[in-house]
């Protein structure tokens, strides 16, 4: 018998908390996550068979001990052990419970754990690799899929996170109260990571990959219910979903290229829509003013226009003239280009775009001159457009993208004489 799709989402939703648990603990974050995977696959070939256990999450823990305390008595000789684990556990530990109670200390250790795998030790790519294995639940042939390498590099990737962490012997707490902002926006930028992996990815045959968008809106939800008044949790929250939203309408047949303006509206998903307005709401009525917000609030002017032509270009460009001056960024001075395009034409648009020939981080990037390319069309230079279309096609690891702006350079073609 399989695990039903409930039971497997219960059981990436329960991860995390008792990963953290054993952490906080015993110590020793990769036996502890070793162990928590057995845990996993116990609960996957028992819970068809014998049911849901009353405590799922107690369950879980106390076969994670179980399997930890029985690793360690392995690695360390018996006295040193039963010291270690006696000075470390909670004095009931080995009166063997029923398999479902809830051992001591329930707490939710998710964010903790979050902070733990998004340390400023790890590298970005540390992190995100990290971030799916130890809270997203992910394996690790599941992440080497997602991001097209080898499992094998993968592997090493956590690997070398997990003793980066034992070698620093980073400690499983939250961060001090003068590293706390610091530390969550480190978070909530992993989670934008995976989740603009997910939904524009930079390498391979698929525009998307729904299992990094999912579980970036999935582990940004989990943040959010345990930092439910955090302005920028909510607006990161509200900007995935509200992006998410138009996935549907985002390719076409054979995966094929949709741009925003092309899109078929009906698609886009109204119950996201409503969620993503509301949050933003709530977040910009009652929280400091931040990047994620702006960004949702943006997403939501998209959101909100029934068809392309409705967009209200004005408010998206003060919007980014906003989010610019907060923090400051190519990406977003890319964008704030085309709503100025759109505002007062696409020469305005090309006038800012000047200003990032100049930075290293957008000057060789295919997105740039893809903008360019398209502003240029805009004001009727064909032949200009095609060549930084085609210059475009050239940068871009992504096939879908590729295709579509080598058709966008094709129909600027001139017809043969």
């Amino acid at each position: 018998m399989t695990v039903t799709t409930e039971a497997e989402d219960l059981l990436r939703e329960l991860a995390p908390q008792v990963l953290g648990v054993l952490v906080r603990r015993y110590g020793h974050f990769d036996a502890c996550e070793d162990a928590v995977q057995e845990a996993l696959l116990a609960a996957a070939l028992q819970w068809p068979e014998q049911g849901l256990p009353d405590n799922p999450r107690g369950w879980l823990i106390t076969v994670a001990s179980r399997r930890l305390t029985d690793e360690l008595r392995s690695e360390y000789a018996r006295s040193r052990r039963e010291n270690m684990v006696a000075a470390r556990a909670p004095a009931d530990e080995f009166l063997s419970p029923a398999a479902d109670a809830e051992p001591a200390g329930g707490q939710d250790d998710t964010l903790t754990l979050l902070f733990l795998c998004c340390h400023p030790a790890l590298t970005p790519a540390s992190q995100i690799a990290l971030t799916l294995r130890a809270v997203g639940g992910l394996t690790t042939a599941q992440i080497a899929h997602a991001f097209l390498v080898p499992e094998a590099t993968m592997a090493q990737r956590i690997s070398r996170a997990k003793q980066r962490i034992k070698s620093t012997a980073i400690p499983f707490a939250p961060p001090p109260e003068h590293e706390r902002a610091e530390r969550l926006r480190v978070v909530l930028h992993v989670l934008y990571l995976i989740f603009n992996e997910g939904y524009t990815a930079t390498s391979g045959p698929d525009l998307q990959r729904r299992e990094l968008t999912g579980e970036a809106i999935r582990l940004t939800r989990a943040v959010h219910g345990l930092l439910p008044d955090d302005g920028e949790v909510t607006g990161l929250l509200a900007l995935m979903v509200l992006t998410d939203a138009r996935r549907p309408a985002r390719t076409g047949p054979g995966g094929a290229l949709i741009p925003l303006a092309e899109q078929d509206r009906s698609l886009w998903s109204g119950t996201s829509i409503a969620e993503g307005v509301a949050l933003v709401t709530d977040a910009l009525v009652r929280a400091p003013l931040g990047p994620y917000q702006l960004q949702a609030a943006i997403a939501a002017v998209h959101a909100e226009a029934v068809r392309a032509e409705e967009t209200d270009w004005p408010q998206i460009l003060a919007l980014y003239r906003l989010l610019e001056h907060l923090a400051p960024n190519p990406m977003v001075t890319l964008n704030h280009a085309v709503a100025l395009a759109m505002v007062r034409g696409p020469e305005a648009g090309l006038d800012l775009l000047t200003t990032l020939e100049a930075d290293d981080r957008m000057a060789g990037h295919h997105r740039l001159h893809a903008v360019r390319a398209h502003l240029l069309e805009t004001a009727g230079d064909h032949e200009a457009a095609r060549a930084g279309y085609r210059e475009a096609a050239r940068r871009t690891t992504s096939l879908p993208e590729q295709r579509y702006l080598e058709g966008r350079a094709a129909r600027l073609a001139r017809p043969d004489p």
